[in-house]
């Protein structure tokens, strides 16, 4: 699949993403490793159960970030994306928890050309995951630099 170029964004424009995932322990425990994390929230499941008034592990937020922008990636931004300029605004109102399956929409905000690129643009997409309960778990506002269609 292709992303969008500049042009083919339309404001106002929402994408309900198909692809649903599942997180699990394994997830959790990965990423919490690879990103040198080692807050007992996400990787001691005993410490969460009887510490915590969550009863169980949370997911990595950082993680659900990744996840929530890389859901989008097949139906926006693949193969079309010079950079990511920024995310802002970063929320997470409701945890999320192993087992829980998330979704994504992705609603464009605002485009505008490059002013020191003439091929590129950049656009500003709103984020948004959703546990299986549609429970909101993440908000991103996404500055996307990308490439424009060439003439011809």
């Amino acid at each position: 699949m292709k992303g969008l170029y500049f042009e083919e964004f339309e404001v106002g424009r929402t994408f309900h993403h198909s692809l649903r995932r599942t997180v699990t322990e394994m997830d959790n425990m990965l990423f919490s490793n690879m990103t040198l994390n080692p807050q007992p929230l996400h990787i001691d499941r005993h410490f969460c159960e009887t510490e915590t008034e969550w009863g169980q592990p949370l997911m990595n937020s950082l993680f659900t970030l990744g996840l929530t922008i890389g859901i989008s990636v097949n139906d926006t931004t693949v193969g079309t994306t010079i950079a990511n300029l920024g995310m802002k605004d970063v929320q997470f109102p409701h945890p999320v928890f192993q087992g829980d399956t998330i979704h994504v929409t992705t609603e464009i905000i605002s485009k505008r050309e490059s002013k020191s690129r003439p091929d590129a643009g950049i656009v500003e997409m709103e984020h948004k995951a959703y546990n299986q309960k549609d429970d909101l778990v993440a908000v991103c506002l996404r500055q996307a630099f990308m490439r424009r269609k060439k003439a011809g």
